[in-house]
């Protein structure tokens, strides 16, 4: 399989949800299950069919997260080469258009959160930016039609 690129302030998140989900979330759902087994006949409880689809859920997003962990490159992004827009730099793009500026942070799938400046590299923006140097246009076909930006800056995360 392929390794999926990640910043390490990602894998600990993963891990951090990882943890909570085993050691805390599984723990109070076997709980759940146990009480409402205790209520009498399953076949018309809805205690007991709402706990068992929480664990499945969380049965579910343990495995999940347990291959995304397994398959993790951590790339180190404190010390990047910046004359190209690469995995982990901060990218200040201008919209050609408008002339607002936004500011976002190249991550892998799992981290992207565009309300905290963070795409995905394999987003149309994420891949259309790749290997882009500062002062070249890039243009992304959106659902509402092509934007076209220019690539301001390129720098280390703080």
């Amino acid at each position: 399989m392929d390794r999926i690129p990640m910043t390490k302030d990602g894998y600990e998140a993963l891990n951090r949800e990882l943890e909570q989900l085993t050691s805390v979330e599984r723990p109070q759902n076997i709980k759940a299950i146990e009480e409402a087994r205790a209520h009498g006949d399953l076949s018309e409880n809805a205690e007991f069919e709402a706990a068992k689809d929480r664990q499945g859920f969380i049965h579910a997003r343990i495995n999940e997260l347990s291959s995304k962990i397994a398959l993790a490159e951590i790339i180190d992004t404190k010390n990047l080469d910046t004359t190209r827009a690469v995995f982990g730099c901060v990218l200040l793009l201008e919209n050609v258009d408008t002339e607002q500026q936004v500011r976002y942070q190249l991550v892998g799938p799992d981290e992207s959160d565009v309300k905290k400046g963070r795409i995905s590299i394999m987003s149309p923006l994420g891949r259309a930016i790749i290997g882009k140097e500062a002062g070249e246009e890039i243009v992304v076909q959106t659902p509402v039609g092509k934007r076209c930006y220019e690539l301001i800056d390129i720098s280390c995360p703080a």
